[in-house]
């Protein structure tokens, strides 16, 4: 096993959209990103999976539903998100990690108590209530797994679920687990990989990349719609992020993790 410097440093916790681990262009990119990272301070791998959930809903006959970019999880959603994320995806990171140099293990937040939840009570969306199922709220986040792994020059590569008090386990969102693993880490950056590389005015147009993104922008952009799903997630998280101890947040590519030439900050 790999040791790294011996010199205390701030950690990054770094979130991977589950779109790009289906693309072995952006895997290409994002592993020896990962391990430069890693060679600098210690990471912290959160992983999506809601492309690989839907394929497999899809497979069983079944129509995932979201609302703003949080998916409802019904009896079956909750099994399936278990089976690809804590099961499937999470396995394979951790075997692409060994191929690059870093020795990972693959936990969720169920694991040891670290993500602590509580089942999310209807929202009132446009008017209507919804039920988000067995999805849970995060109410508080024991990073003690983490951290000794971390103290053994490991890369914990965390599955976004949850548990209750009770043991029932829940399905969380990966941008929202990721903001409340990094504050809890006090981590010095949170990076949210996507496909698009930042926040943009125009999804398909790389031009209009924003170079940062505050709260008046964040509110301009998700009142005009160019903010919405999956991206108002990330920078709605990413601001709670920098209102706790997390140093900055950036929205970036998969071979952008180092440099952030091409990504957005998100700035309080």
């Amino acid at each position: 096993m790999r040791t790294m410097n011996s010199k205390k440093k701030a950690l990054t916790v770094v979130k991977v959209s589950g779109t790009l681990l289906d693309e072995p262009d952006a895997l290409a990119e994002l592993w020896p990103s990962l391990q430069a990272l890693w060679a600098e301070a210690p990471v912290v791998l959160v992983h999506g999976g809601g492309t690989q959930m839907n394929t497999l809903a899809h497979r069983l006959g079944h129509t995932p539903k979201r609302v703003q970019g949080r998916r409802i999880t019904t009896d079956l959603d909750l099994k399936i998100a278990q089976w690809a994320m804590r099961g499937t995806l999470n396995t394979q990171l951790v075997s692409q990690a060994q191929q690059h140099d870093l020795t990972a293990v693959g936990v969720s937040g169920a694991d040891a108590g670290l993500v602590q939840v509580s089942k999310r009570p209807p929202w009132t969306i446009n008017g209507t209530s919804v039920d988000f199922g067995w999805v849970g709220d995060v109410e508080h986040v024991d990073p003690s797994l983490l951290e000794g792994l971390l103290a053994q020059s490991l890369v914990p590569v965390v599955a976004p679920l949850g548990i209750d008090d009770e043991g029932q386990v829940y399905n969380v969102n990966a941008d929202t687990v990721a903001c409340a693993l990094a504050g809890a880490l006090a981590a010095k950056q949170l990076l949210y990989v996507t496909g698009a590389g930042a926040v943009r005015r125009d999804a398909e147009d790389p031009a209009s990349r924003l170079d940062t993104c505050d709260p008046a922008t964040v509110e301009e952009g998700v009142a005009d719609g160019w903010i919405e799903g999956g991206m108002r997630v990330k920078v709605e998280t990413a601001l709670d992020a920098l209102d706790g101890p997390v140093g900055e947040v950036y929205i970036c590519g998969p071979g952008d993790l180092l440099s952030r030439s091409q990504a957005t900050e998100v700035v309080p």
